[in-house]
């Protein structure tokens, strides 16, 4: 605990992962909707769109973040 009150450990890293795993699981919902909303075929193709896209961006946006505090513990090194 001490060492978590003196920032010398991150909990970002573990909170960046869990936001990813929502972010995940909003495109596929999101997706869903999309594809089932009654919008005929081009919804249904943006809805596969936001179900395959969406999760591939979220975790793009998600390794940036974790690039930042691995280049942190690189240079703590």
């Amino acid at each position: 605990m001490k060492d978590l009150l003196a920032f010398k450990i991150m909990i970002t890293p573990v909170v960046i992962q869990i936001a990813f795993w929502i972010g995940v699981a909003s495109c596929v919902l999101g997706g869903l909707i999309t594809m089932f909303s009654g919008n005929g075929a081009g919804g249904a193709l943006m809805g596969l769109a936001i179900i395959i896209l969406g999760p591939i961006a979220v975790r793009v946006y998600a390794e940036l973040l974790i690039i930042i505090f691995k280049i942190y513990e690189a240079v703590k090194k």
